[in-house]
């Protein structure tokens, strides 16, 4: 009886136990959202709202002309009228609901969201501050950053604070903020100014530059944590001192870890995004612009040459029993202070292209040349992500990937190898071999239907002067040859 009494009073514990734990797991999940908190969510930004307006980008260029200049045409500029993000949001849009897009429009157009002005896809009716996405008012209002009260206890999905001013007993204050001590005149009586060390932290980038999945917090985009978690943030090497100045400064900053001077420091904000630009300088040729479709078509450039200098190749051969067996190619990270590639790279593509020639300058092997119809054969060896959903299958829309498959891209001053095998017709002596580290933003198919998807009131052919998508551009971010002998 004791005994039963006893194994009884146990398993009664052990119900007790489990239960408690039970209850204490359905009321404490890993990603704990305060709403209240975040009044915008899936959004993280937060506003300290008040009577005091944001200032469209032209008014700030009346005094910072050349700030405006170098914005203007910079992809913070065109982050909300972009077709492919249009086409990405109308499809969201129509999958889960416009709530859910608040997070996308929270970093594509932090003032537009807020302010309730954006009601779904599409430019029209808008302002030109809810048109202008991320604009000089957004940067130099932001006042503080939630990184650790999010659901991931990180940056993610817009977690800033934008303060643009105050209400005092005399009216309106406008404030702006930015990195260094504020000159006796500055603001020109027009909006206060203030020394804000956020400013010179990758922490104000991080907030956007980390996209996780709106409700189960899983990170498609984490360029930030890439960084963090890389040689160039011990080296104190930022966001600002590679994506705040022109190509030398860039390779300067990349290369021997020296931070630019305050007056090297520009608001071109340039990243990868070529087609971007490409796409807007078409839109500025056709409205007649051709200023600013000259300065879309230097951030081109420059987005292309940033790409042909961040990445390099080695071709080593490899010999077995003296017959020259197998390619070794490494391709190498020599100057991405994040991964490569990064950002979307479930959507990325960076393949090798290898073609090996005889003596007379004959194709004997080729492998990673695109299909006819512009797709990337499926032999072609990319680095990039395969997202998945919560059922485990592919999945490549931002609000189904809850989970990478394969995650193959390459960290900061790191490499990967790839091993081909060769097989050369009988009395071949010497092979040229050519690799090609190729790049583009997309898969063509994904970006004609991305376009496809935009607005109606998005007219690609009025507006971009596009009848039907081109081929997507490719860039050749590097290019090595070496010739071996087949024998040793």
């Amino acid at each position: 009886m004791k005994r039963t009494s006893r194994l009884a009073a146990i398993m009664l514990t052990c119900f007790i136990v489990a239960s408690t734990a039970a209850a204490l797991a359905a009321a404490s999940p890993v990603f704990d959202v305060d709403r209240e908190f975040y009044p915008y969510y899936p959004s993280l930004m937060k506003w300290n709202k008040s009577t005091v307006p944001f200032n469209e980008p032209k008014r700030c260029g009346g005094c910072h002309s050349r700030q405006y200049k170098e914005w203007n045409g910079s992809v913070h500029s065109l982050a909300f009228k972009d077709p492919i993000y249009q086409g990405e949001l109308n499809k969201g849009v129509k999958a889960v609901g416009h709530e859910v897009s608040r997070q996308c429009e929270g970093c594509h157009s932090p003032v537009g969201m807020m302010t309730g002005e954006i009601k779904g896809p599409g430019n029209a009716g808008l302002s030109e501050m809810a048109l202008a996405g991320v604009s000089c008012d957004v940067c130099h209002s932001i006042s503080g950053v939630t990184h650790w009260q999010t659901p991931s206890h990180e940056p993610e999905n817009g977690s800033f604070i934008l303060t643009p001013g105050v209400e005092t007993k005399d009216g309106q204050t406008f404030i702006k903020r930015g990195p260094f001590k504020p000159s006796d005149n500055c603001g020109g009586g027009f909006h206060k100014c203030e020394e804000s060390p956020l400013h010179l932290k990758a922490d104000l980038c991080a907030s956007c530059h980390q996209v996780y999945h709106y409700d189960s917090h899983f990170p498609i985009e984490a360029t930030y944590l890439e960084w963090k978690h890389g040689p160039y943030a011990q080296k104190n090497i930022l966001c600002q001192d590679c994506h705040m100045v022109d190509i030398e400064g860039f390779k300067r900053s990349a290369d021997q870890f020296v931070k630019p001077q305050r007056e090297e420091y520009h608001h071109y904000f340039s990243g990868a995004n070529y087609l971007l630009t490409y796409l807007a300088a078409g839109a500025a040729k056709k409205a007649g612009d051709e200023k600013l479709a000259r300065s879309l078509m230097q951030q081109y450039d420059m987005a292309v040459e940033r790409l042909k200098s961040a990445a390099d190749l080695e071709l080593l051969p490899v010999y077995h029993d003296g017959a020259l067996d197998e390619l070794k190619v490494r391709v190498k990270n020599i100057r991405a202070g994040h991964n490569l590639p990064t950002s979307l790279s479930n959507v990325r593509q960076m393949w090798l292209e290898i073609t090996a020639r005889d003596e007379a300058g004959k194709v004997v092997m080729t492998t990673g040349t695109l299909n006819p119809d512009g797709s990337l054969p499926d032999t072609a060896r990319n680095f990039n992500s395969d997202g998945m959903g919560n059922d485990f299958h592919f999945a490549i829309d931002p609000w189904v990937v809850t989970a990478f498959a394969k995650h193959d891209t390459i960290p900061p001053r790191g490499y990967k190898e790839v091993f081909y095998g060769l097989h050369f017709p009988a009395g071949l002596k010497k092979v040229t071999m050519e690799a090609r580290l190729r790049y583009r933003q997309a898969d063509q198919k994904v970006a004609e239907a991305l376009l496809a998807a935009v607005p109606k009131d998005i007219d690609l052919d009025q507006v971009y002067g596009l009848k039907a998508v081109p081929a997507l551009p490719v860039v050749d971010m590097a290019v090595k040859q070496a010739t071996f002998d087949t024998a040793q």
